[in-house]
């Protein structure tokens, strides 16, 4: 299943920080083009596109920290 919004924090919805696909980030020079777990990391990875299709990893965030995940339901 496709990831498409994760909730870094304790606190969903007071002060966690919230990544979302399509958002726009770093000054709207980058898109979050893709969010995905790693299995033998146990961490969560968010990956960028910039204006030249060029896609990049941005942030990891380890099994330490409290995270929510959204899925991406087709229905």
């Amino acid at each position: 299943m496709d990831i498409r919004k994760i909730s870094i924090g304790p606190d969903y919805k007071g002060g966690a920080m919230h990544y979302l696909v399509g958002q726009k980030v770093l000054g709207d020079t980058n898109e979050i083009h893709l969010i995905k777990f790693d299995i033998e990391k146990q961490s969560i990875k968010i990956y960028i596109i910039n204006e030249k299709a060029e896609v990049v990893l941005w942030k990891e965030f380890n099994s330490t920290i409290p995270i929510s995940i959204e899925y991406n339901i087709n229905i």
